[in-house]
């Protein structure tokens, strides 16, 4: 049963943050989105997973610890394709799904998605097709990204 699968379905910095760590050790070793990461952080992992924590934190109103631009730092990535965009939900429900129980897991899906939408729309000028975001996840399944 995943690690935060209790009878109270709130968030806590706790599980998010080991939610945000198991998440990044998975984009890391991605043969698709490490190298897409690693160029941009180098050295600076550890700042970026502590700034990651706060923005789902702020995200599932836990805390209002995130101040930050996201759109814009992500609109200044070069080379990004559909397919990382792709990977990267992919890669976020096997371990949303790893970490919380299924209904605190498909609230963070849900806004992933919404994230996603909106980088695709800067990235690719358009917002992607209506249902082509879970089309994504659903067709290659959890076990494809659980490596």
């Amino acid at each position: 049963m995943p690690a935060a699968a209790s009878s109270c379905l709130s968030f806590d910095r706790e599980h998010i943050a080991q939610l945000v760590h198991r998440f990044y050790d998975a984009i890391r070793a991605d043969a698709e989105l490490g190298p897409v990461f690693e160029a941009e952080l180098h050295d600076r992992w550890a700042p970026h997973l502590e700034r990651m924590v706060d923005f789902w934190c702020t995200a599932t109103k836990v805390s209002r610890s995130f101040r930050g631009n996201v759109y814009g730092k992500h609109m200044a990535l070069p080379r990004i394709a559909p397919h990382h965009l792709k990977r990267w939900l992919q890669l976020w429900q096997v371990h949303t799904q790893a970490v919380f129980a299924p209904a605190p897991a498909a609230e963070l899906q849900d806004i992933a998605t919404g994230v996603a939408r909106v980088m695709h729309l800067g990235w690719f000028g358009r917002l992607p097709p209506p249902g082509a975001l879970q089309h994504w996840i659903e067709t290659e399944g959890a076990d494809a990204c659980a490596a």
